[in-house]
């Protein structure tokens, strides 16, 4: 008969089976879920005749493809568990007779055979409450430390408080509270947390005295149940939600979710509701990028007037081709003219914007984006010539927001540049009109013979009815996304950028213990830095994501080189003893401001707020712990690489997904969690931080020239976009220095 299986042969099994090809503290957490699995006698998820990878990582806390790889050396010990269990319920509850044993024992012996009993002592009573040996101060130092010396106290065994846990009707097992006991591992579940909930109560200490010893890590418990939502949703719900979600009212869960979805999820903003239902309505014509490469490359195409994002036919690609080499090259062709020049980042908008408007004309009607429409394949760069085409997309646009804003006033702009007389790119290209053909609705067989005759004057009536819709439209447009608002708690306070570190302060309270999660902690210290770089250098996105490094025993790159790659870098000074960061004036977007005179901008950070130690860290340690074996882009700040984005390098978007997420995570105060720095604030993005410093020093001097040097901009600029400064503050500066007055009197 083989033996029972038992908590000692599956720690055996996990010790030697699953050692060699899983880490250590998978292995003890896949140990732990057989034994709780054991102990409530639940079986295991199985999906046919293999166990379930999906739901067993949920389950475990070890990645799905690290189970799916290692399947073949789970699967035992899964299908002994399932047999054990299966075993136990076949086993009656009263045990059978012999047929040969009698029916009721002989006359005079029943008399003589005394009830056996067990041997050894009885087990020690269950209390609810046992009594302290001594008393003490609430529980101080680690987990492990404090936790061995609360069962100590009171005179019980770490076997006798698993038997009492599991005799309120929590699952236990003693191997669970000594490595707990131990700093082995830590509660990391929802249902460990209730059992040292229990051990607090039990204990008589007050309510969270051992889980606030926990070690912090940089990730939500698991186990939430969360119905009807998706996982990639419930990824994003779980880090806000209470601990004790589940024991709560479904009244107070509802709103607990729905506060989370709308404040600290999507942002409560207008114009974050009405972006949220934009993205869902996916509509463009792709276009490659100057490079080869397409804007989107994981999209799927799909069929002309499906809506969605198409691909540009041959024909269509090649104008755009054609439109980005005369936009981007150093020279133009012989016999062109231009005005102005598109780096990278604007010929990337610009496919974008044109891709959208195109899109938009061969979406169907009946779809969701309710376009016009047309038919892909004929479409051309020469139907940008007609006034008919750009005021049904103007009108189109206004209908899906509810209004004109200053978007619809930029395209207008571009198509104004390109039929422009000597210089625009569709008046020096006649060509175009034999790429043209009706559209039914909107562009005539007779405007197109008419285009075709007398290219010129197309371009010229073009060139007149837009300027008359941006004077129409700048009179109406409004403001949809107002920059502020996410921010407002902050700008309002005296000090927006001391109101601004609450934020980094927050990350330093709950760092990851180094220890035991080094790539959690790698990724608060990354996010710490994030937010102190935008404080301290006020550079926009691009400059801070781009900004390269150079170590300290690196000689750093020549000034001409950095020119070059258009980018700046924070290296070493010796001569200043400190962390300097050198980025060229043609690298900024506004390269030609008054700012910067034809100089680099070169900034020493400061030694102040653990700034230094924090960089050396992240240096020596952190950035190779999110690398992992991913190619090193070479940037100051790099992405946590994982198997689905290899790719270390941040772009524009998960940047700005990086900086969003610690805003959410460590930046809104969460009255549920008691988690965040700042009540009311909203998700926002690194660009909101030049706000933050402009508003500040207008605050502190009412000085545009001294707000600007902070942002490397030029005091209209500040007045115009970036500094909220109210009659009411320019007021509490006159009457500071007013007051001094009095108070020297």
């Amino acid at each position: 008969m083989k033996p029972r299986l038992n908590p000692t042969t599956i720690a055996a099994y996990c010790q030697r089976r699953l050692a060699p090809y899983f880490s250590r503290s998978e292995v003890m957490a896949i140990e732990r879920y057989l034994l709780d699995l054991l102990a409530t006698r639940s079986f295991p998820p199985y999906r046919g005749q293999w166990i379930d990878h999906s739901l067993l990582a949920d389950g475990t806390g070890v990645k799905a493809q690290a189970i799916r790889t290692n399947r073949n050396h789970l699967q035992p010990i899964f299908d002994a568990l399932c047999r054990a269990l299966a075993s136990e319920e076949r086993v009656p509850a009263v045990p059978l007779r012999s047929p040969s044993s009698p029916s009721t024992p002989p006359v005079g012996r029943a008399s003589r055979e005394k009830p056996k009993q067990k041997r050894g002592r009885k087990p020690r009573p269950i209390l609810d409450r046992p009594p302290a040996l001594w008393e003490a101060e609430v529980p101080d130092g680690t987990f492990a430390e404090s936790l061995r010396r609360e069962i100590e106290r009171h005179g019980e065994t770490m076997y006798h408080l698993s038997r009492a846990i599991e005799a309120s009707g929590l699952p236990c097992n003693p191997k669970t509270l000594s490595d707990w006991c131990s700093a082995s591992a830590s509660p990391r579940t929802i249902g460990s947390l209730r059992t040292v909930a229990f051990i607090e109560r039990r204990y008589g200490l007050p309510d969270g005295a051992l889980k606030v010893l926990l070690p912090k890590q940089n990730a939500a418990p698991r186990g939430h149940l969360l119905a009807d939502i998706t996982p990639s949703e419930r990824r994003r719900l779980v880090w806000h939600l209470p601990d004790d979600f589940a024991s709560r009212p479904a009244a107070e869960q509802a709103e607990i979710l729905e506060w989370v979805r709308t404040v600290v999820i999507s942002g409560s903003t207008d114009y974050r509701r009405y972006q949220a239902a934009a993205t869902q309505q996916r509509y463009a014509v792709r276009f490659r990028h100057i490079d080869g490469s397409r804007r989107r490359p994981g999209s799927r195409a799909l069929p002309s007037g499906d809506g969605g994002v198409v691909d540009a036919p041959p024909r269509l690609q090649k104008e755009m081709d054609d439109l980005l080499r005369f936009k981007t090259s150093t020279l133009t062709a012989y016999g062109f003219q231009r005005n102005g020049v598109w780096n990278a980042e604007t010929a990337d908008q610009k496919i974008e914007h044109l891709g959208l408007m195109f899109g938009a004309l061969v979406s169907s009607p009946d779809s969701e984006v309710q376009g016009f429409g047309a038919d892909l394949a004929t479409l051309s760069f020469g139907h940008l010539v007609f006034p008919a085409v750009w005021d049904w997309y103007l009108q189109w646009r206004e209908r899906r927001r509810g209004f004109y804003t200053r978007w619809e006033v930029d395209m207008l702009a571009i198509v104004l540049a390109m039929v422009r007389a000597d210089t625009g790119w569709l008046r020096q290209n006649p060509r175009l009109a034999l790429h043209l053909a009706p559209i039914p609705g909107m562009v005539s067989e007779d405007d197109v013979e008419r285009a075709r005759g007398d290219w010129a004057a197309a371009c010229d009536a073009m060139y007149r009815h837009g300027r008359n819709r941006i004077k129409e439209i700048d009179r109406v447009a409004r403001i949809h996304r107002d920059p502020f608002e996410p921010i407002l708690p902050i700008l309002e306070a005296d000090s927006p950028v001391g109101e601004y570190r609450k934020i980094t302060e927050e990350i330093l309270r709950l760092m990851p213990d180094e220890r035991l999660y080094p790539k959690s902690a790698a990724e608060a210290v990354r996010s710490f830095l994030l937010l102190r770089f935008g404080l301290h250098l006020g550079l926009r996105q691009k400059n801070l994501r781009e900004l390269l490094l150079c170590p300290r025993d690196r000689v750093p790159t020549s000034e001409r080189a950095l020119e070059d790659a258009r980018r700046g870098e924070i290296r070493w000074s010796i001569r200043e003893a400190g962390w300097e960061v050198l980025i060229p004036a043609i690298a900024f977007k506004n390269a030609t401001s008054t700012f910067f005179a034809d100089k680099p901008f070169r900034l020493v950070l400061p030694d102040i707020g653990g700034l230094y130690p924090m960089i050396d860290a992240y240096v020596s340690r952190h950035r190779a712990r999110l690398l992992g074996p991913a190619r090193d882009p070479g940037t100051f700040f790099v992405k946590t690489a994982k198997r689905p984005s290899a790719d270390a390098a941040y772009n524009q978007t998960t940047f700005y997904e990086a900086w969003r997420l610690t805003v959410q995570r460590y930046g809104i105060y969460n009255p549920y969690t008691g988690r965040g720095a700042i009540p009311g604030l909203l998700p926002h993005g690194p660009h909101n931080v030049r706000d933050v410093l402009a508003t500040h020093i207008l605050k502190q001097t009412g000085s545009y020239e001294q707000a600007s040097y902070a942002i490397q901009d030029t005091p209209e600029m500040v007045a115009q976009h970036y500094g909220r400064f109210l009659p009411q503050d320019k007021a509490t500066i006159a009457a500071r220095i007013l007051n001094k007055v009095w108070e020297a009197a």
